[in-house]
């Protein structure tokens, strides 16, 4: 049995000015920081969440996925 692969690419909205663009998320660390390439927003993961795709993204991060923990 195959273990089903994550996805990779995320697409981030903007909560400020509603803003769209697909990010290749990465596999070995957390992203806390993620500027808007529209309005310039520096966004933050809402607490609870464990980063910004997890928080803005249309993917949770590879790791949430997988059903693991992220960034222990």
């Amino acid at each position: 049995m195959s273990e089903k692969r994550p996805s990779l690419v995320s697409t981030i909205i903007c909560p400020e000015c509603g803003h769209s663009k697909p990010e290749v998320m990465p596999t070995d660390a957390c992203q806390w920081f993620y500027e808007c390439t529209s309005c310039g927003a520096v966004l933050r993961p809402i607490p609870g969440d464990c980063c910004v795709y997890c928080s803005y993204g249309s993917a949770p991060c590879p790791p949430i996925q997988a059903g693991r923990k992220c960034c222990d």
